[in-house]
C-alpha cells in the first residue's frame, strides 16, 4: 500500500474514532469517498476528473477495469500529493491542497485533473490483466498482498499482479510521460527542471545510474531521494518513445495475453535490446543532447560566478543576507546530517547550525523568513503535513513554537508594522494571512477562488505592496503586484507584472530601494534571473547560466547571490547585478518527440466538464465500511507447530479504506504422532478502527518451522486490544495501548517458550504507553538522533493470584560528525510482585531473539528481553537493570551488486555491548553478567519492491566465576 495512503488512513481512523462520518458517490467505475461534507464543493469536480481519466485510460490501453478504483479525498497535508495501489482493491488517496510550485518541480495544469491522470495510469499499469493473471486472481480469490505471516503469498501476490513488481522508475515514469501529453503538453516530460538535471550532469561529467544503480543507490544516497525515480523514469520512457515511437512503449507498458509477465522480459521482447543496453545506449545519448544544449547556452556570453560555501547545500529554502555580519541565514537539508536552519559566513564559507527542522520539505526545506531588527528567523515544521510556525532567535538559538498546524508557508516580513505574511492552505483554498506581534494568532485577509494559486510572497520594503506569483485553474502563471493597504480592507484586485505562460516566475523580491523585482524563471529553458524594473514596466534577463540559478537575493546594486543548481544541491554564488546581453533558447527532449511522433499531441485528454456525472451516478450519500466488507483473497499457507508442519488457507476480508479488516487462518497436521485435539489450528484476527480482536486455538506460525525462537503454544486464547493516538505528529508520536488476552489449556507460559506453565489458564493484562521522537538524515539506513520511550505495566491472574510487574524502556541517540553514525544507549528496569521461584513472577532474558527466517526487526538485540551469548530464557528474575551501548557505523551502499529481480542495496555493522543485573534486591540471587558483540545486515531487493535483510550476529557473554559463553545468530528476514 502506497506510503500517503497509509498515513491518511491512520489519521482517517484516528478522526473516525471521534464518531465522524464519511460519504461516498458511486458511479460504474468510481467510488469517491471523503469525510463530513467541508469538501462537498469539489466532489463533482473531482468525480468528474476521475471518470474522465479511467474512460481515456480505459479506450486507449484497451483496458477493463477489474473493480471500482476507490478515490479517497483528504486534506491532510499543506500541499497536494496523491497516492495509488491495485492491492487488495484499486484505490487512490488524493490530497486537494494547492501543488508545490517550487522550482518548477511540478507542473500542471489544473490540478485535479492532472493528479488523477497520473494516479490512474499507476492503476492501469498494475492492474492490466493477461488470461493468466486473471486465471490466479479466480484461484486465490483476488489479488494478494503479500503478508510476512505467510511468506508464500509473495509468490501469490506476483502471479496476481506482476506488472507492480517493477521498479518505481517504470512506475513513476510512464505515469509522467502520459500525464504530459494528457494535459496538453504541459509536465515534466516537458519540465526545465527535468533538463537542468541532466544538463548538469553531463556538463559535470557526473555518474549517471544505470537502472539497477538508481533502484539501489540513487533514490536514497542523492540529496533528491525517491524524486530520481521520476526523474530518471520519465527520461529514460521519452527516451525510448523519441527514438522508437511512442507506440512501442505503451507496447511495453501493457499487460496482454501475449506480453511476458516480467517487465523486463517484455521490454526484450518489444525492443530487440537488453534493458541493460538500452539503458547504456540511453545515457550516451543524452550526453550528446545535452551537449548540444550547452553548446547552444554557450554560444552567448555565459554568467561568471563566484561561489560562496565550501560544499553544496542540498535542498534550500529561501535565504536572507545580515549586512551586519555578512552572513546568510537559510534551511538546507543534505545527505548525512539533520534538516537544519544554517548561519553561512560569505567571508570564510563556513556553515553554523542555527536549530534543526522537524519535518523538512525535499526541496525548499522550510518556509522561513527574517526580522532583522530582532533578529528573529520565523520558520515552519512538519513541512510535509500541516505546518507549525517555530522562531528562533539567532543570537542564542532558542526556538519556540508559535502556533501548532497553522498551516501557513510562503512567509515574507513587513518591517513597517512587524508582521509576518503568509500563504494559508486549507480545504482546498489558498488564504492570504496575517501575523502581528506575538505571533500567535493569523488573521485571515483574502481567500483566492479554488484553482487559483498564490506563492512565492514578498513585501515591498515600505510595506505599501505585495507581490507574488499567481497560477490560474487552467495552468496560466503570471507574477503580480497587490496593494497591501487594498487588501487589508479585502480588494484583492490586482496589477498583473509579466505572464510567464507556462513558466513559473519563482521567487520574485524586492531589492532595497522598492524599484526592482528579481526572480528566476525557465522561459528559456533554463533557469536564469530576471529583473523586472517598475519605472519602465519592463522584464530584462540578468543571467545566462549553463546549469540554473535559483532564489536570487539583491545585495547591493551592483551585487546578487544565487543559488546554482548542482548535482548535489544547490550552492550560493555571487553574481554581477547586470543586464544580460542576449540569452539562447534550449530544445527540450519532450518538443523533440512532439515533432517527430505527433501523434502524442493527440492523446490530450477532453475536458471533464463533458462529463454528464448527474446520469452515470449510481448512489450517492453515507458511506457504510461495514456494508462494503468483501473477501479479497483466500490462499493456501504452511505453518509450523511444535516441531511438526501443518497445512491450511487464510481468507482475508476488508473494505475499500481498510475500515474493516478480517484474517482468518485454518491449518491441520495430517501426522499421528501429534494427539488428536492438537492437529488443528485455527487464528482469527478482527481489526476496527482502534480495536483489534484475536481468537486463536493451538497457535501455529510459519516462522516456527524454521527455530530457534517459537511461539506456537497449544491451548485456546482469546485477546482484547485498544490503541490510542494521543499525539501523531511525525516524527513525534505518543500511545497508549490496552490489552487483556485470556488462555487455556497453556503447556508453556505465552512470552517464553522455555517456561513451563504450572498451570494451564492464564488472564493477562497490560497497559503499554510509548512516546517517541526519532529523526534521521538524508540517505540513512535506521534512524540517527532521538529519544524513545516505553512503560508497561501489567499483570497475570492465575488460580486466584495476581502477579503484577511494571518495566520501561528508555533510548537515547545521537548522531557522530561522521555522516550516517550515531551512538545509541538503550537501557530497560523492571520489577515484578511474586515469590522467585513462580515463573509467572519473572523477567526472563537471553539471546539475539531472531529465527533463522523470521519477520520482525533484524536488530532483536535492542530489545528489552535479549541478551546476546547466552540462551534464550537462560537469564530470569523478578527484578532487573540493563544498559546497552550501540556504535552504529556508516552503512555501505552498492550501486550494483546482484542483478535486477535481485539485488543487495546496503549493508551495514553495529558494535554492541551490554550488562544486566537481576533480582537486583538479593545477593543471593543476584546475577551480573555482560556481553560484547556485532551484527552486520545485508539488504536485500527483490522483485524490485519485496524486502529481505540477511543478518549475521556473534556474541560473547561474561559472568563472575563461569567461563564466558558465545552465541552466534543467522537470520533472514522477509519483508
Amino acid at each position: 500500500m502506497n506510503k500517503n495512503l497509509c498515513t491518511c488512513i491512520i489519521l482517517l481512523l484516528f478522526i473516525s474514532s471521534l464518531h465522524a462520518q464519511f460519504y461516498s458517490i458511486e458511479t460504474k467505475n468510481l467510488r469517491l469517498i471523503y469525510y463530513g461534507k467541508t469538501h462537498s464543493y469539489l466532489i463533482n469536480h473531482v468525480a468528474r476528473c476521475s471518470e474522465n481519466s479511467i474512460i481515456f485510460h480505459r479506450d486507449f490501453f484497451n483496458y477493463t477495469p477489474s473493480e471500482k478504483i476507490t478515490v479517497l479525498l483528504h486534506d491532510f497535508n499543506d500541499f497536494g500529493n496523491a497516492g495509488a495501489g491495485v492491492v487488495p482493491k484499486n484505490h487512490i488517496s488524493l490530497g486537494i491542497a494547492p501543488i508545490n510550485y517550487v522550482f518548477e518541480t511540478s507542473p500542471a495544469n489544473e490540478r485535479m485533473n492532472s493528479t488523477m491522470n497520473h494516479e490512474v495510469l499507476h492503476i492501469v499499469a498494475s492492474d492490466k490483466a493477461s488470461n493468466t493473471d486473471d486465471f490466479f486472481r479466480s484461484l486465490f480469490g483476488g489479488k494478494v498482498n503479500p503478508n510476512h505471516d505467510h511468506p508464500l503469498s509473495m509468490l501469490y501476490g506476483y502471479l496476481t499482479t506482476p506488472r507492480r513488481y517493477a521498479p518505481r522508475w517504470y512506475h513513476e515514469g510512464i505515469a509522467v510521460f502520459m500525464e504530459t501529453w494528457m494535459s496538453g503538453g504541459y509536465g515534466r516530460a516537458q519540465g526545465g527542471y527535468d533538463e537542468m538535471v541532466f544538463r548538469t550532469m553531463v556538463r559535470d561529467s557526473s555518474h549517471i545510474y544505470d537502472f539497477l544503480g538508481l533502484q539501489s543507490a540513487g533514490t536514497k544516497i542523492d540529496f533528491q531521494v525517491g524524486v530520481n525515480a521520476y526523474l530518471y523514469g520519465t527520461r529514460f520512457m521519452s527516451y525510448l518513445a523519441y527514438l522508437y515511437g511512442p507506440e512501442k512503449l505503451i507496447a511495453w507498458i501493457s499487460r496482454t495475453d501475449d506480453s511476458d509477465v516480467y517487465f523486463i522480459s517484455q521490454f526484450m521482447k518489444i525492443y530487440k535490446i537488453s534493458l541493460d543496453d538500452a539503458w547504456s545506449d540511453w545515457i550516451q545519448w543524452e550526453r550528446r543532447f545535452q551537449k548540444a544544449s550547452l553548446d547552444s547556452i554557450r554560444s552567448m556570453d555565459t554568467t561568471s560566478y563566484r561561489s560562496l560555501s565550501k560544499r553544496p547545500l542540498g535542498s534550500i529554502s529561501r535565504a536572507y543576507f545580515d549586512t551586519s555580519n555578512n552572513t546568510l541565514y537559510a534551511a538546507l537539508n543534505y545527505p548525512g546530517q539533520l534538516a537544519h536552519l544554517a548561519a553561512i559566513d560569505l567571508r570564510s564559507g563556513d556553515i553554523e547550525k542555527i536549530c534543526n527542522i522537524k519535518g523538512p520539505a525535499l526541496y525548499y526545506v522550510s518556509s522561513i523568513t527574517f526580522d532583522d531588527s530582532s533578529k528573529m528567523i520565523f520558520y515552519t515544521t512538519d513541512n510535509n503535513g500541516w505546518r507549525d510556525l517555530c522562531a528562533v532567535d539567532i543570537e542564542t538559538g532558542e526556538s519556540k513554537t508559535l502556533m501548532e498546524e497553522a498551516r501557513i508557508g510562503d512567509l515574507a516580513f513587513n518591517s513597517q508594522d512587524m508582521s509576518v505574511w503568509g500563504v494559508r492552505h486549507d480545504n482546498g483554498f489558498s488564504t492570504i494571512v496575517r501575523i502581528p506581534g506575538p505571533y500567535k494568532e493569523w488573521n485571515q485577509i483574502y481567500t483566492w477562488p479554488y484553482g487559483n494559486d498564490i506563492y512565492d510572497i514578498d513585501i515591498s520594503p515600505d510595506g505599501k505592496y505585495l507581490v507574488c506569483s499567481l497560477a490560474k485553474i487552467n495552468g496560466r502563471q503570471i507574477l503580480i503586484k497587490l496593494s497591501v493597504e487594498k487588501l487589508m480592507l479585502g480588494d484583492a484586485s490586482y496589477e498583473e507584472l509579466c505572464d510567464f505562460d507556462p513558466s513559473i516566475p519563482s521567487n520574485f523580491v524586492f531589492s532595497a530601494d522598492g524599484k526592482y523585482l528579481y526572480g528566476s524563471s525557465y522561459y528559456t529553458g533554463v533557469s536564469n534571473i530576471y529583473r523586472y524594473d517598475f519605472e519602465t514596466d519592463r522584464m530584462d534577463i540578468v543571467s545566462n547560466c549553463e546549469t540554473g540559478f535559483f532564489r536570487p537575493l539583491p545585495v547591493s546594486g551592483d551585487s546578487l547571490i544565487v543559488f546554482r543548481y548542482t548535482g548535489e544541491g544547490f550552492v550560493p554564488a555571487m553574481i554581477s547585478n547586470q543586464l544580460a546581453e542576449n540569452v539562447n533558447a534550449i530544445q527540450y527532449l519532450g518538443n523533440k518527440i512532439a515533432i517527430k511522433h505527433p501523434v502524442v499531441t493527440e492523446w490530450e485528454i477532453g475536458s471533464p466538464k463533458l462529463i454528464a456525472l448527474d446520469s452515470i451516478t449510481t448512489q450517492s450519500g453515507k458511506y457504510s465500511g461495514l456494508r462494503n466488507i468483501q473477501l479479497v483473497s483466500a490462499y493456501p499457507i504452511i505453518e509450523g507447530y511444535k516441531d511438526f508442519a501443518a497445512i491450511g488457507m487464510n481468507f482475508n476480508f476488508v473494505g475499500p479504506i481498510g475500515l474493516h479488516n478480517i484474517n482468518l487462518t485454518g491449518s491441520y497436521i495430517p501426522n499421528n504422532k501429534l494427539p488428536s485435539d492438537e492437529r488443528w489450528h485455527g487464528d482469527l484476527k478482527y481489526a476496527y478502527m482502534n480495536w483489534k480482536v484475536r481468537m486463536t486455538y493451538n497457535n501455529a506460525d510459519f516462522y516456527d518451522l524454521f527455530g530457534p525462537t517459537k511461539v506456537s503454544r497449544k491451548g485456546y486464547s482469546l485477546g482484547l486490544h485498544y490503541k490510542k493516538n494521543l499525539l501523531f505528529d511525525k516524527p513525534r508520536t505518543m500511545d497508549y495501548t490496552v490489552s487483556i488476552t485470556g488462555y487455556a489449556g497453556l503447556e508453556r507460559l505465552p512470552d517464553y517458550q522455555n517456561v513451563i506453565a504450572p498451570f494451564d489458564k492464564l488472564l493477562s493484562a497490560s497497559v503499554k504507553f510509548n512516546y517517541q521522537f526519532l529523526r534521521a538524515s538524508l540517505g540513512a539506513v535506521d534512524y540517527e538522533k532521538g529519544y524513545k520511550f516505553q512503560i508497561v505495566a501489567s499483570s497475570n491472574y492465575i488460580n486466584a493470584t495476581f502477579f503484577p510487574r511494571i518495566y520501561n524502556t528508555f533510548d537515547l541517540g545521537f548522531p557522530l560528525p561522521i555522516n550516517h553514525s550515531s551512538i545509541w544507549l538503550r537501557t530497560s528496569a523492571g520489577y515484578s510482585v511474586g515469590r522467585r521461584y513462580n515463573p509467572y513472577a519473572n523477567f526472563y532474558f537471553g539471546g539475539f531473539g531472531n529465527n533463522w527466517v523470521d519477520y520482525l526487526h533484524e536488530k532483536r538485540y535492542r530489545e528489552y528481553y535479549s541478551f546476546p551469548g547466552v540462551d534464550l530464557n537462560s537469564i530470569g528474575g523478578t527484578n532487573y537493570g540493563k544498559l546497552l551501548i550501540e556504535w552504529c557505523l556508516p552503512p555501505i551502499r552498492y550501486r550494483r551488486l546482484g542483478f535486477s529481480s535481485f539485488y543487495s542495496p546496503w549493508s551495514r555493522i553495529a558494535l554492541f555491548s551490554t550488562g544486566i543485573v537481576t533480582n537486583i534486591d538479593s545477593r543471593v540471587f543476584r546475577r551480573s553478567l555482560q556481553n560484547i558483540g556485532g551484527q552486520i545486515d545485508f539488504r536485500i531487493i527483490f522483485l524490485s519492491h519485496l524486502k529481505a535483510t540477511i543478518s549475521l550476529g556473534y556474541a560473547v557473554a561474561f559472568e563472575e566465576y563461569r567461563h564466558p559463553s558465545r552465541g552466534f545468530m543467522i537470520s533472514l528476514k522477509i519483508m
